[in-house]
């Protein structure tokens, strides 16, 4: 799933869920159920820091932005505020930390990456992760759905 799937999904997790304590697991389980559905990456095994940054940026970006627009314009309580940032926050971590592992080799994050691996349902570099349309159904319709239950 691209970022602002993630970002969208655990803001409207940290909406409905009160407990900080509760809602940074929920939002990290739902981060690698997510990842279980078919979709589209724009990183791929000859992806570089150079190559890719701007992409990433761009979608950290849409994403925050989405979520930053519904608290100003929904003006959320304070507390339910936090929990939809902390939401957002913690469904993105396990990406940080799959590209912490890959670029800068930090060991102690093997296992995560592994796991993050093994979650995807398709092998790396698998025509199934290509950019189009039919890989980005999902996270449309994920997308679709954090907004509406972010509205309701």
């Amino acid at each position: 799933m691209i970022l602002t799937t993630h970002a969208l999904t655990g803001a409207s997790l940290g909406k409905y869920v009160h407990s900080p304590l509760l809602l940074i697991p929920l939002a990290i389980v739902f981060h690698y159920t997510l990842d279980t559905f078919r979709h589209g990456e724009y990183l791929g095994r000859n992806s570089t820091i150079r190559n890719t940054w701007w992409k990433v940026a761009i979608d950290i970006l849409l994403g925050c932005s989405i979520v930053l627009f519904y608290i100003v314009i929904a003006m959320p309580p304070l507390e339910i505020a936090r929990n939809i940032m902390i939401g957002m926050f913690f469904s993105m971590l396990p990406d940080l930390f799959t590209v912490l592992y890959w670029k800068l080799h930090f060991t102690f994050l093997k296992k995560l990456f592994d796991f993050h691996a093994w979650i995807h349902p398709y092998p790396k570099g698998d025509s199934r992760y290509d950019w189009t349309l039919r890989n980005a159904v999902n996270d449309i319709i994920f997308c679709s759905i954090a907004i509406l239950l972010l509205l309701l």
